[in-house]
């Protein structure tokens, strides 16, 4: 069983005034991407984010990679439709963890007018999906987003965000990079997502060897996202659903 655990629909209602599209610029930092071996020091680093930036650049370099990506591409697709429930245009948008960018491509450019894209895995941006949306891609991680504040008017992010090990640093980021009145639409698996799986290799890892070592990521509790999105700053819940694929 996979429990898609959020598919947020949130809007962004601070007191401030948002900056003009035109204003887009990065912070300064020295790069998006994570240094070898950093780690957020507020969080419990359960994720070694070089290794899962090398096993998403390996994954990348597979031949004929429709084969694996179905179960990503009916959640871009659903992430899509969200995007198009809402009437209005999007003058900058981003896609975190974007892979091929399979969200960009449901799109159209009257919904959009330009798309940024983000991955921590280089090969993956290099093989972007040719769509009518004018893109950029950047070369980031999820933990660690190179943007200013007020950037964005719309930010989706599929089955990325449960690899993180800061969720909450990541959704403060968001928030502090979103305008105005901005849009967060996202999708990542819930707590009890493989839970046979996991349940099965612990009774068989206790059974031959008397205990068992965790071999399925952990992944956040559905009760707790609200939580977290609060403390991020989102104010504005318009939507979540609970998704089970069997």
């Amino acid at each position: 069983m996979l429990l898609l655990g959020g598919l947020w629909l949130l809007w962004r209602w601070p007191p401030a005034a948002g900056v003009p599209g035109k204003n887009l610029h990065f912070r300064k930092v020295a790069s998006g991407v994570s240094p070898l071996g950093s780690t957020s020091p507020r969080a419990l680093n359960i994720f070694h984010r070089d290794l899962k930036r090398k096993q998403k650049n390996w994954a990348a370099r597979q031949p004929e990679p429709m084969k694996f990506d179905y179960l990503k591409e009916e959640v871009e697709s659903r992430i899509a439709d969200r995007v198009y429930d809402i009437a209005r245009n999007f003058s900058l948008a981003l896609d975190i963890g974007c892979g091929r960018g399979n969200i960009a491509q449901h799109l159209n450019k009257e919904t959009v007018g330009k798309f940024f894209q983000v991955d921590i895995a280089e090969n993956a941006l290099k093989n972007i999906l040719e769509m009518e949306i004018p893109t950029v891609s950047v070369l980031a991680d999820e933990e660690f987003l190179p943007f200013r504040e007020n950037t964005f008017d719309l930010v989706v992010s599929s089955l990325s965000l449960h690899w993180v090990n800061d969720l909450s640093r990541a959704l403060e980021q968001i928030h502090y990079i979103l305008k105005p009145v901005g849009v967060i639409i996202s999708a990542m698996f819930g707590g009890d997502t493989l839970c046979e799986l996991r349940c099965s290799l612990q009774l068989a890892e206790t059974e031959r060897e008397g205990g068992f070592s965790p071999h399925i990521s952990p992944f956040t509790a559905v009760n707790d996202l609200g939580h977290l999105l609060g403390r991020a700053g989102f104010n504005t819940l318009t939507g979540v659903t609970i998704k089970r694929v069997d």
